[in-house]
Parts: structure tokens; sequence; C-alpha cells
């Protein structure tokens, strides 16, 4: 039986959320934006008003209006979305089991045997109804070439790429348009020619596998439709593969200490996560911006798995050293706007302690007990009832539960994704 694969993509989500909870502003340019107070002012989604000025997602919210001085904008309220994104996952649910959320907003459905276009169209009349959304739904044999069709027509749209649709409207579509294809990639494959789907479908595979390695010959198969992935649903979560969590700083850091205590606050959250999962890391990553907003990250591989928070703490801080330098950070007027700690290579926990002459394993398992007290404390008594000293120097800088807010990773696709 021929596969049919949906990919349903809501028009704007969060704006049209707003614009649907705010009759007063519909009709006006709308962005959903981080807190400026916080310093997260930066551009989240923008509604079709809004987006001649020229208007893109990243973009500082002060930039944004000077673009568009009428620009509406408003804070991004990440539970509302939530609920009306576990709706319209209701509604994917009363057509098939096999939904696969790709983040908030899209979803691919597995309808193999049913008539695409036509049931595309019914989930759009029905979304549109119950929920007062519009969704561009794309219609294919595979997973690559339908998300293609809900980017190719917005909003409220069913695009069907089937066929002679390929070769006349698909192959001559920018590279930059396939799913994978990020800019670094798109400008590899353009600095060798290869300028559209069709180039890059048409591409040897030995030339692709020597530019780009493994992934060219396997971009080279989405671009031709070769794609037999199938449609898992989000029940069916994968491996998590690693866990973080980062932060934008009220005010820039331009001290040690300063980097201290938020480093702290990361790797406690952080830690905390890899035991609710009993799981343990072999590698630490530091995630560095400037206020500058130039960007660094750098990784250390442990000498055996953990889920300690000073021992992450620690590694994340000899990273920092080769990051950071407050003179010189100072010396040009610049601080450290954001910090983020992440933890990879994981692995279940082991219950069973190799015993060794070795004091290490003594003093980790003193900190065990103590992290396993403090895990039950804030448990019982919530996240305030116990914190560590360094985390009272500034409380500015920490004095929050960063686990209440949105975690960076864990990275497994639906553990990111999933609604439920």
């Amino acid at each position: 039986m021929t596969r049919t694969i949906l990919h349903a993509d809501l028009n704007c989500f969060y704006a049209s959320v707003e614009c649907l909870l705010d009759p007063t502003i519909r009709d006006r340019p709308v962005a959903g934006c981080g807190s400026v107070e916080s310093r997260h002012g930066i551009v989240l989604t923008k509604n079709y008003l809004a987006k001649p000025y020229g208007i893109k997602t990243g973009m500082a919210v002060w930039e944004a209006k000077r673009l568009c001085p009428d620009l509406v904008t408003v804070e991004a309220r990440h539970g509302v979305y939530l609920r009306y994104a576990r709706r319209v996952r209701e509604i994917y649910s009363r057509y098939t089991d096999r939904v696969e959320p790709f983040g908030l907003d899209e979803a691919w459905l597995d309808v193999s045997g049913e008539d695409g276009k036509k049931l595309a169209d019914e989930l759009r009349q029905v979304i549109l109804r119950e929920c007062g959304l519009t969704v561009s739904v794309g219609v294919s044999d595979n997973k690559v070439y339908a998300k293609l069709g809900s980017d190719y027509k917005k909003p409220d749209a069913t695009t069907v790429f089937l066929g002679d649709a390929i070769p006349s409207v698909v192959y001559p579509l920018p590279v930059s348009e396939l799913l994978f294809v990020g800019r670094a990639t798109s400008e590899r494959l353009h600095r060798y020619r290869i300028d559209t789907i069709g180039d890059l479908a048409r591409a040897d595979p030995a030339f692709l596998k020597a530019v780009l390695g493994k992934n060219g010959v396997m971009l080279g198969k989405y671009a031709r439709g070769e794609d037999e992935s199938p449609v898992r649903p989000a029940e069916l979560s994968e491996e998590v593969k690693s866990i973080g969590h980062s932060t934008t700083l009220p005010r820039d850091v331009k001290t040690m200490d300063e980097a201290h205590a938020v480093l702290t606050l990361l790797a406690e959250a952080v830690a905390g996560r890899l035991r609710e999962h009993r799981l343990e890391c072999r590698t630490v990553s530091l995630y560095l911006r400037q206020s500058d907003l130039k960007t660094f990250e750098r990784q250390i591989t442990l000498p055996s798995p953990t889920d300690l928070t000073l021992v992450i703490r620690d590694a994340a801080e000899r990273l920092l050293y080769t990051l950071f330098d407050p003179q010189a950070l100072a010396a040009a007027g610049l601080g450290v706007r954001s910090l983020g700690v992440r933890a990879s290579m994981l692995s279940q926990k082991e219950e069973e302690i190799q015993l060794t002459f070795d004091p290490l394993p003594q003093v980790d398992e003193r900190a065990r007990r103590t992290e396993r007290v403090l895990d039950d404390v804030r448990r019982r008594f919530g996240y305030f009832s116990l914190r560590r000293a360094s985390m009272l120097t500034d409380p500015a800088l920490t004095d929050y539960d960063i686990r209440g807010g949105v975690p960076t990773l864990p990275t497994a696709v639906n553990e990111v994704m999933r609604l439920d």
C-alpha cells in the first residue's frame, strides 16, 4: 500500500493564538516576544501582517520596532500555546494514532490508505472551526516532501507533492527549502553550483559524500523523495541524548564570582534532571554568549560518569576559564549575556559501585547522599526550602527556580516535543 503522509503546520502559531484571544489586534502587525525586562526580548513569532516589514524570528524587539513603529508586541505565554497545541493534537488523533509532533505547531500524520488531499482539507476546516486557527498541510508519500508541501503555500492551504509535481514544482525550489539543509550546508552546496533541490537530487552520491560526508548522501536521497522513515507516535519517545539548561541573565556578568553562582544554578538543574531520569553523563558542555552576541561553546569529557551537581559545575568552570577573561571583556566594554550547561554521553546509572582503595568514590558517595537529601527536601517543601550558599551571594542572578522555565534540552526529538 502506497504511503500517505501529511505534515500539518499551524500558521504563525503563537501570534495567531494571541490574535484569537485579543480581537483588537487581529488587523495589526503583531510579534510574540520574550520578556524585555528579563532581557529575553527577541521576536519568537510574528503574524503575516508583520512580515512585509522585514521582521524576522530571532530579531531584537527594539530592531523590530524600528522597522515597524506600529508593531504590537505581546509577551509569549507558553502555557497558553501548549493548551492550544494539545487541542489540535487531539483533532489529529481522531484520524490516526500515528502522529509525530515536530515542535508545538507542527506534526506528521500517517494516513496511509486514505485520500490525503481530502483529509488535509477536512483537517483544516475542523481546526479552524474548533480552535480558530489556520493550518497549512503538505501531502506526499514521505515525510520530507510532506514538510516541504506545508511550507510551500501559506496560510490555510493544502499542497500535494506527488507525481508530476516533483519535477515541475519541487525540483526548481531553492535547496535551502529542503528539511535539514541549514545555512552552512546551503552555502557549501552553492559553492558547487547545487542551487536547487533538483540539482541536489541529480548530484552524484559519491560527490555529495566527499563534500558533506554521510549527511550528503542522506540529503541527496531526501531531495529525490527517498525517505522511508516512519511516523513515530510521540509515545514512542527516543532515548534522551542530552540534558541542559541555559539562561539569559538580567544583567551582564563581568566577574568570575558572578559566573560561578550562575554555573552552580545551571549545574544543579542539569544534575537534578539527570537523577530524575536515573542517568549519568560523561561529557559536559558550556555555552557562553557575550553582550555583543558572539557565541562560544566548549565541551570536556569526564574521567567517569556522574550525576553530581558540583562535578558538573566544576567541569563547566574549567571550560569557562578558557572562554571568559573578565579583564579583556571589561576593556572592550563587554560582559557575558547568556550561559548554558549541557550534559551528554548519557548512560543509565549503575546501582552497583566498584569498590577501590582510591578515596574519591567515598567522597562521591558523601556527595550523593547530600544530593539525595537535597532532592527529597525540595520535593516535599519546594525548591527554595534548601539552597547552596554560593547561590545566595547575588539574588538578582540566582534567586529563581530555573527548572520552572523551559529547558533547552533533552535533545531526543520526541522528548522535546511531546505534548502530553
